[in-house]
């Protein structure tokens, strides 16, 4: 198992354990994955049969744990691994994980050269791996399910006490997982990286969209909304322009650590609190007064107990790496297993994944779909009719005591 939880893990545990050993084979599991193997303790690594897997099919977590250690960053380190599967005498590899576990495996599967037959399990709650359209990472659906029933227990909360949450989700890639808390959660608007298409995201831009979802709100009588943001947002705008719009200040939001080559580990920084901060700053500077919450969402998710689609999803890919491994093809090729009308569809590695990153591209929201026009129009934000229709634009600007001339000079550049 490598990167984070992600429900449905034991699911596949459970499910690979159990046809291997129907098909006559002995199955070990290593707990801590890559992580163990590099470091040789193979004290770790521990025989299963069906009776140790079998209570934990619908359970979250993960009963082998789960661990970052990328091997094939180090030659030495990939070497260490193979020696450990060696030593134990694995010849079908099943890794379950995102772009790092994927690349490892698929290097376990070059470097040993045809000792080892592997076929990774991918792994995400983010949803964004390239597979076949409409084909989701087991966890997303799950964590999407929590997500929702929190989300909306927050906007419970916010209609009751008239405030907004501020509500930043789990997706650095891809805004997969906010879209589909924020649509389904019925929020009153949600903000992803993608929607700004390549142009540069500023900070105070996105909060802008919260303030013209405020306003436009209390224009509605309403003073209360749910917003739900892609923590991809703050890689979007990165650290050139976090200091642009904070300058000294960002400190005041975490940690602010650099890495190796002087950037900004961007993940110390508390991105809801910023968005709240400044928020606030923009409001009263409107002579608006509103009560804000901010929460991160994601942690809480990642080890939930599988809803039946993935339970069901996993049992698939777990069978699917066992009949894969014990086929012909697996002779020619490892591979990535997805699914597809109902079939298993091995995606051979050198198809996935791109030599010169070590990754596979990321599977981004498709702004220009009807599913994404379909959030959009659900939503409660500033929108370029707001600006062409008088009434409307009166209605807005009254709000905030400014002539529509002064409105549209302030907010306009937001539906642009």
């Amino acid at each position: 198992m490598g990167g984070g939880p992600a429900p449905g893990i034991n699911g596949v545990i459970a499910s690979v354990t159990i046809e291997a050993i129907n098909q006559g084979l002995e199955v070990v599991g290593v707990k801590d994955g890559f992580k163990s193997l590099v470091a040789g303790d193979l004290a770790k690594v521990r025989r299963l049969t069906i009776p140790d897997v079998t209570p934990y099919y619908n359970r979250g977590g993960s009963l082998l744990g789960t661990s970052r250690t990328n091997p094939a960053k180090k030659p030495e380190d990939m070497q260490k691994v193979l020696d450990g599967l060696a030593g134990l005498g694995v010849k079908y590899l099943v890794t379950i994980g995102g772009d790092d576990t994927a690349y490892s495996g698929s290097q376990v599967y070059n470097r040993a050269g045809g000792t080892i037959k592997v076929a990774h399990v991918p792994k995400t709650i983010d949803n964004d791996l390239p597979l076949p359209p409409g084909i989701p990472t087991f966890g997303f659906e799950t964590a999407r399910h929590l997500g929702v029933k929190l989300a909306h227990n927050l906007y419970e909360d916010a209609r009751t006490t008239t405030r907004w949450y501020l509500v930043v989700s789990m997706g650095r890639a891809a805004g997969h997982l906010a879209l589909g808390i924020g649509k389904a959660s019925a929020a009153t608007v949600t903000i992803i990286a993608e929607e700004f298409a390549g142009k540069t995201v500023a900070l105070d831009h996105v909060c802008d969209i919260i303030v013209g979802s405020i306003v436009k709100r209390l224009s509605e009588g309403k003073g209360y909304g749910l917003a739900v943001m892609a923590e991809g947002l703050i890689e979007s705008i990165g650290e050139k322009g976090l200091i642009d719009a904070l300058g000294d200040e960002l400190a005041r939001y975490g940690n602010v650590e650099r890495d190796p080559h002087g950037h900004l580990r961007l993940g110390e920084i508390e991105f809801g609190r910023m968005i709240r901060y400044r928020v606030n700053e923009r409001l009263e500077a409107l002579g608006l007064k509103v009560t804000m919450v901010d929460k991160d969402l994601g942690y809480e998710l990642r080890c939930a107990d599988p809803i039946p689609f993935d339970a069901e999803y996993v049992r698939n890919l777990g069978y699917g790496a066992v009949k894969f491994l014990m086929s012909a093809e697996s002779d020619k090729y490892g591979a990535i297993m997805s699914y597809e009308g109902g079939s298993l569809r091995p995606l051979k590695f050198d198809d996935m994944i791109d030599p010169a990153t070590s990754r596979m591209r990321p599977r981004l929201v498709d702004i220009h779909s009807e599913l994404f026009e379909c959030a959009v129009r659900y939503m409660t934000r500033l929108e370029a009719e707001d600006f062409d229709t008088p009434a409307e634009l009166a209605k807005l600007a009254a709000v905030v005591k400014l002539t529509p001339a002064q409105f549209r000079e302030r907010f306009e550049y937001v539906v642009k």
